[in-house]
Order: structure tokens, then sequence, then C-alpha cells
């Protein structure tokens, strides 16, 4: 079917996309000498009268926010024509795609990426919030690139926002089901925290090239975000740190009280997050023997056999990081522990200083092994130039029942160990 050649007075040029309501054109206006994007809602769905009203409500919605939200992240709106058989709205073009170009797996973005991008949607998603929307359909189709290979972004199509601030009520139904929260698939009253959870999900997949729950069936999706766990991102991509998945587990959590509670808390893990990938240095290709030869001179490993060793090896992580760098962070659930071996770190709590790690040490298995969620009791920084050893909790576990037994040993002898010298550091006290 030819395109037309006019849709008011903006001249179509080519088809952009088409969704399930709508088609989007790159078109050119005359007026203002500019490209822009036309969405043009499909005149079929103005036939039913409750649905040509639901249709035109959404994108006068849409388009009454073109005087609130002006924010460098979010896609202007310029024009709106609705009128009782034809709507469309003009927008600011943005040419470089959606974020589902970043979704599928083998096209996955560098961690970095990923982070800048999520960081600046927290942000024009916090602008948005503090002027009372709330944006109800957050996913990769409405998150665009500025340029295909660039981390600059622009959220779109308000059309299913609500407006804390006016007398409008939330219409149900409205948003796209995978990446719904449990508190929307109920149909529950929401707030911006619901948008912190879709955040998540697109985080989610961008991280892994999954979505947290793939199901068959849309009651059967339904069910799952409202009660079940998916997995963690790291059974996808085990090289993603554990900042990153904890920021995705936290945006992500069902209880609407444990999940982010504001669009800042969210950017700030995002910025640490940031300033420790950008601080860690690219990994050099570390020769398996020696890697077997600084696990030999470790003393928690000398009663492993060669075979054991090897076998440690085998599903170990090996990082390199740089002075300042955030190794593990003070109330953050974690699935793994570490062995610093070359460099030194800082231990601290509420920012007291409580030790300091020299190579050989090791950290982190104390919340791994707890009765509890794993969380944190202090936090880890590099002073200098460091080399870990981490060894992740479900690697471990299916281990060798030999090795993981060494392992096991290993730890009571450091337990015994950190004991005895806090008995001597007590009665030295009291003395």
């Amino acid at each position: 079917m030819p395109l037309e050649e006019r849709i008011g007075k903006y001249e179509i040029r080519r088809l952009l996309g088409t969704g399930a309501t709508s088609s989007v054109y790159l078109a050119w206006d005359p007026f203002n000498q500019r490209e822009v994007a036309l969405k043009r809602i499909d005149p079929v769905y103005f036939k039913p009268p409750h649905r040509g009203r639901l249709f035109r409500q959404l994108l006068v919605n849409e388009a009454s926010l073109a005087g609130k939200l002006k924010h460098p992240h979010i896609v202007q709106i310029y024009d709106a024509v609705v009128d009782t058989d034809d709507a469309y709205v003009a927008m600011e073009y943005v040419p470089g795609g959606t974020l589902e170009a970043l979704t599928h797996r083998g096209k996955l973005a560098p961690l970095e990426r990923v982070i800048e991008i999520i960081f600046k949607c927290t942000r024009a998603l916090d602008h948005a919030f503090h002027k009372g929307i709330i944006h109800r359909d957050i996913k990769p189709a409405n998150i665009l690139l500025s340029t295909a290979e660039g981390n600059d972004i622009r959220i779109t199509d308000f059309g299913s926002a609500f407006q804390a601030t006016s007398d409008a009520t939330q219409i149900a139904n409205l948003g796209s089901p995978a990446y719904m929260s449990p508190q929307q698939v109920r149909e529950i009253q929401i707030d911006h925290r619901s948008d912190i959870y879709s955040l998540g999900v697109v985080m989610y997949q961008l991280l892994t090239g999954h979505l947290p729950f793939e199901c068959d069936s849309s009651y059967n999706l339904i069910y799952c975000i409202a009660n079940e766990t998916p997995p963690p991102v790291t059974e996808y991509r085990p090289e993603i740190p554990e900042e990153l998945e904890a920021i995705v587990h936290r945006a992500m959590d069902k209880d609407v009280e444990h999940r982010y509670q504001n669009w800042t808390e969210f950017s700030h893990d995002l910025t640490l997050a940031f300033r420790n990938c950008v601080l860690k240095s690219d990994q050099e290709a570390l020769p398996e023997t020696e890697k077997f030869r600084f696990l030999r001179t470790l003393p928690f490993f000398n009663k492993f056999p060669d075979v054991e060793l090897w076998e440690t090896i085998g599903f170990s992580q090996w990082d390199q990081f740089r002075p300042g760098t955030v190794i593990l962070k003070e109330g953050e659930a974690g699935d793994h522990f570490s062995f610093l071996v070359e460099g030194e770190a800082n231990v601290k709590r509420n920012r007291a200083l409580l030790g300091v790690l020299t190579p050989g040490d090791c950290f982190g298995e104390i919340a791994l092994f707890s009765a509890g969620k794993g969380v944190r009791s202090a936090s880890v920084e590099a002073t200098t130039k460091v080399r870990l050893v981490t060894i992740r909790k479900h690697a471990l576990e299916r281990a060798s029942d030999a090795c993981r037994m060494h392992f096991y040993q290993s730890f009571l002898t450091v337990l015994a160990t950190r004991l005895s010298l806090a008995s001597s550091r007590i009665a030295n006290s009291e003395v």
C-alpha cells in the first residue's frame, strides 16, 4: 500500500515502524523546516466508539505533556491533531532506533554502556516524577537511541502516563505485560515505583538478552511476575559484577517497600557501579600456569592437592581493580567470596577503618555462608592496584565433593585464626 504524501501539514517521507495500534512516519515540517516523527493512530481503532474514545484520550494525554516535560532525555512533543476520524502527534525525530536492538543475545552492549543508558533513563523519569507523571509503559521499544552506536537516549510514548496532579483516574490494562510490575498486573494503585520495576526489567534484558520471565502464555507470565523470582542475571552472564546484580534485584523487588523508593537512590547506585566499571582495568590474559602459581602461594590452598587446585582455577574468576574501586559494598547482598592475590584493600564499616587486607586474605565468606540473605557487613575498597580471585556460591556448589571439603576445612582454619586474634585483642584491652 503506497504511503500518503501528506498528513495534515506534514510531508511524509517514509515509514519508520508500526505498533499494535499506530504507525510512525518520518515526516517533514515545512513551516519549521525540520524532520519530525509523526505517530498516527490507525483509523480502524476509531470505529468502535468506546475504543475510539480510549485511543483519542491516550493521544491527547501524550500531547498534553508537551509543555510539561522538557528534558534532554525525553522526546519533545511539537504538535498534535485529534478529531473524530484521525489522530496524530508530531514529535522530535530520534534517528538511532530503539533500545530493542541491544536486547538480542550476541549483540549485548558493554556493561558500562548499559549502566549509562539506564542512568539517563532514571534522570528522565525522575524529572517526570517531579512533574507528577508516571510513565506506566517503560520498555525497550519506548527508549530511543540518538545514534545506533551512542549512549544518548530519549524516552518516548507517554500516552499511557498517569498524571498524579490531574483529576483523571488510572486506566487499567495499559502497558506491556512483560515489563509490568507485580502491582500493575494485579491492577493495584501504582506510583513511580512501578516504573522503577519496569526499568529494572529493561536493565535485566540489556544485561542478559533474556526477559526475567519467558512464558508460553499471558496467564503464566502474569502469575510469574506476581509470584516467582527470576533467575539471577549471572546465570546468563557470569561476568556481571555483584553490584549490578544487586541493583537489578532491588529495582525488581516484588515488595514495593523493598524496591528503590525513589529515582535518586537508583541513580546513586548506578553511578557507583559505573565508577567501578571504569576503574576496573582491562583484564590481562593470565596463563593458567600463572594462576596455579598464585594459588599455590596462598596459605588457604596449602592442603589442596594439585588436581583440586586446577579444578578451582576452572570455576574461579580472576579480576584486577584500580585504586579506589569499591569491591564490596556494606549492606548489599552477595553470592561470592574472594581472595586477595596482589595489592592491598581497606575494610570499612560506617566509613570507619576496620582493617587492611593483604595478599592471601579472603573476604566475603561470612555473609555467603550465613543463614541470612548474604548481606555484607562491611565495605572493601582497593587502596592499590589489586588482583582478586573470586568464587561464586553456585560454582562452589557444583565442584567435586573433595574440592568442597577442602574449602570448608580451610574456612574453619580461617575462622579459628580470626577468633584467636579477636580473643587476644579482647584480653589485651582488659589488661
